[in-house]
């Protein structure tokens, strides 16, 4: 993923940049970097993204659809 209106030096490792990074990487594309599961996980209630990729998500994390 290539944000070019954000630079790289703002991002810090902190909660909220790093559900940005997630919301960024799900919603406009990995670029080829794999997802972590465990932090989409941990902030699952967090993140703003697509209800049908949502939905996805949930069914591959945990199996069931919600």
């Amino acid at each position: 993923m290539h944000n070019w209106n954000t630079p790289k030096k703002q991002l810090t490792r902190s909660r909220q940049s790093t559900i940005w990074k997630l919301n960024q990487h799900i919603n406009f594309g990995l670029n080829g970097i794999k997802l972590n599961f465990r932090l989409i996980r941990k902030y699952w209630k967090s993140l703003s993204i697509d209800p049908k990729r949502k939905q996805y998500l949930h069914y591959l994390l945990w199996g069931k659809l919600s």
